[in-house]
């Protein structure tokens, strides 16, 4: 059995080879290759916290795998993480674990993925400056996906707390100066958006964190941070406006995502409007951007065949390296 820590794994898995095993785990999704249960869901402790598990097959690597993910806001005072995650992976033939990783850097990377292979497919090509909406312990990642899949010159990064943007923009400085990009605090939504040929959105807001009206003819839009149906990051308005609209996982969407859900509710959005997968896309069932002008947005809850096939990647690269700790039972 292989342990995998955040400096082993970074050690051995790049953002791009991060892009590159979601793409697989898309095709397989979508060619209905994967098995991904519900997640379950164990309230504990009288309120302390929740444990959730998220179980996912995946055949091509021959893996199974389970995603632990606990959310115990009380951690902040103890100075630990208050969303700790682990990562089981099984070796398909025998059943036997073959590696235990942590989770919090592999749901960082597989998510922040995610946009970055919606953003390479369904970005205009000449893409030179982005929006990030959200400065939490997603947007760093996110914000490393957008630099290696389009050249960008400039950031602008939005938070509503404006100290929290400041402090991510100066510490983000470096990783978006290596990509020649340079980050900018923007004052406002509104100013983010105004020159954005890309925005990413990872928030867990209840209500939509920019102007949809505002978002400029040929702007891609990645709806990452809200996962429940009580969630909506995305304007009802860039919806209507969209002109191409794409999703991880079908299903998990319209089971889960706020910002379909309310709008739909609301008879406002059908999913009819959704032109597919991001599977299908890779599949070539679906066009992607058809004209410069589109608007396009992806919106994204993730889904556990995700995180086997990332994990998959990893052990694979580590086992290469001679990285990791291994442990025999």
């Amino acid at each position: 059995m292989l342990l995998l820590d955040r400096k082993a794994i970074r050690s051995v898995f790049t953002m791009r080879d991060a892009i590159e095993a979601d793409k697989k785990a898309f095709v397989l999704h979508s060619e209905r290759r994967t098995q991904v249960p519900l997640r379950s869901v164990l309230d504990v402790g009288k309120g302390k916290g929740q444990c959730l598990f998220m179980p996912a097959y995946a055949e091509e690597v021959e893996r199974a795998g389970i995603k632990i993910v606990s959310v115990f806001p009380g951690n902040a005072q103890k100075g630990k993480p208050v969303v700790p995650a682990t990562m089981i992976l099984l070796d398909g033939e025998t059943g036997e674990v073959d590696a235990i990783l942590d989770g919090t850097v592999l749901t960082q990377m597989r998510t922040a993925a995610i946009s970055g292979a919606a953003t390479e497919l369904l970005a205009r090509p000449d893409a030179s400056t982005a929006a990030l909406f959200g400065t939490g312990g997603q947007a760093e990642a996110q914000l490393e996906a957008l630099l290696t899949v389009r050249a960008l010159k400039n950031v602008f990064v939005f938070d509503v707390v404006r100290e929290r943007t400041e402090a991510f923009v100066e510490r983000m400085a470096p990783l978006a100066a290596r990509f020649g990009a340079t980050l900018c605090a923007a004052a406002s939504s509104d100013e983010a958006v105004e020159e954005a040929q890309v925005i990413t959105a990872v928030t867990t807001s209840l209500t939509p964190v920019f102007d949809g009206n505002r978002v400029a003819p040929g702007t891609h839009v990645n709806g990452v941070g809200s996962y429940r149906p009580d969630m909506q990051e995305l304007d009802v308005r860039l919806l209507e406006r969209a002109d191409r609209i794409f999703v991880d996982s079908l299903d998990a969407v319209l089971a889960e995502a706020g910002d379909f859900l309310i709008p739909q509710a609301q008879g406002r959005f059908t999913p009819e409007r959704i032109a597919g997968e991001l599977g299908d896309l890779l599949l070539g069932r679906v066009p992607g951007r058809t004209s410069p002008e589109e608007i396009t947005v992806m919106k994204t809850v993730g889904f556990a065949a995700l995180d086997v096939v990332s994990a998959a990647a990893i052990v694979k690269k580590a086992r290469e390296a001679k990285v990791g700790h291994t442990l025999e039972l």
